[in-house]
């Protein structure tokens, strides 16, 4: 009986643990509620936020820093004598990075500088000939000048024994002179046609002889032309010397920083090959590829917000500056053919140019080329 009675009284007591106990499961179901509940809202309130957000802004993170790179490149070739920069440092337009041995083009500078007096001493040659012919031509026309006054004179002479001649031919049928006599006017008169004749002969030989030495002064003066042709010739050849032994000096294209410098010297480097790079840092921008569903609502000059994995939460200033005319895959070295094989539809990218409000920002000055960022275009 009193086991009995224990187990009753045990029993008892456990009811009663029991339903002081059942309150607990209330508790815990409002707080999963209202966790539940805090969860739903947050996450509603965020994603509202993201939607608006959506709306009005067009993200990617798959944009770069970009600038210019000019390639440091000789136009001619030669043998390395010193190299003025190391690697990464900073340099002015104008300052010296590399210099060739200059030797060799300093001969043909002054090989072209001796052809060109040569040429000018031509010169000086076909000019004094032409002169020494121009006096010639001029002494042959004074000389053509006095024959023809001596042929009017002859002329004369033949005129005058032509008169007497036939006096005295008319006397000696009169028996008035004697046969000598006329004779004597005959011979004269024959004398002075010979003369006479012997006078023209002379004059068209002297002319003749003007006419060749006339040639000859034209072909004396296009002497002269090709001398002076020579010159001009000789000329470009000294200037093409000196500007080619100035290419001896390489220097900087603009402002910027030189990337690894490969070069070293006593070695020896053709016309074209690339030495090193010099990165300019008067003009940096960004590109960003974005998706071709998201540049509906994008255009010229909207504001961007740019972050930069380099500064975290440093927020910079920018605008859209253009757009690319063609896809990033259009100019790939193999672009895609959608015309061969299976075709598979894929979201294509175009670069989209961004340049920075404030480049002067200390921030935008310490970018380099292909940091990585993240753009926000805010859409009007």
């Amino acid at each position: 009986m009193e086991t009995q009675t224990n187990e009753i009284k045990n029993t008892h007591v456990q009811s009663g643990k029991n339903m002081q106990e059942k309150p607990a499961p209330k508790k815990r179901n409002l707080r999963f509620i209202i966790v539940l509940a805090v969860l739903v809202i947050g996450g509603g309130a965020f994603g509202i936020t993201k939607y608006i957000h959506a709306l009005h802004h067009e993200e990617t993170d798959n944009a770069q820093i970009e600038a210019n790179v000019s390639p440091v490149i000789p136009r001619v070739s030669g043998y390395v004598k010193a190299v003025k920069v190391s690697d990464n440092q900073s340099v002015k337009k104008g300052d010296t990075l590399v210099i060739l041995d200059d030797r060799d083009l300093r001969i043909k500078v002054e090989q072209a500088e001796t052809a060109l007096m040569t040429a000018q001493v031509n010169l000086g040659v076909a000019q004094a000939s032409t002169q020494a012919s121009e006096v010639n031509v001029a002494s042959s026309r004074a000389n053509i000048a006095t024959m023809d006054a001596q042929i009017e004179a002859g002329k004369v002479n033949v005129w005058r024994a032509t008169q007497d001649y036939e006096r005295y031919n008319n006397l000696i049928k009169d028996h008035s002179i004697t046969q000598q006599q006329y004779e004597q006017a005959l011979a004269a008169k024959q004398t002075a046609e010979r003369q006479l004749e012997v006078l023209v002969k002379q004059r068209n030989a002297a002319a003749r002889q003007t006419d060749a030495v006339a040639s000859q002064s034209s072909a004396t003066s296009k002497q002269i032309n090709m001398a002076n042709a020579t010159i001009s010739q000789r000329q470009t050849d000294v200037n093409d010397a000196r500007l080619n032994l100035s290419y001896t000096v390489i220097t900087a294209p603009e402002d910027g920083l030189v990337s690894k410098v490969y070069v070293t010297p006593g070695q020896y480097v053709q016309a074209g090959q690339s030495l090193f790079s010099v990165v300019m840092d008067n003009n940096i921008w960004v590109v960003a590829n974005f998706k071709e569903t998201q540049l509906d609502k994008m255009a010229i000059g909207q504001p961007v917000t740019v972050h930069v994995d380099a500064y975290p939460g440093e927020a910079l200033e920018a605008k859209v500056s253009s757009f690319s005319p063609a896809t990033g895959a259009r100019f790939a070295l193999l672009p895609p053919d959608n015309a061969s094989g299976n075709f598979v539809k894929v979201v294509q990218r175009l670069p989209v140019k961004i340049e920075f409000l404030h480049p002067e920002d200390k921030h935008v000055k310490q970018l380099r080329p292909g940091l990585s960022v993240m753009v926000d275009v805010h859409l009007n």
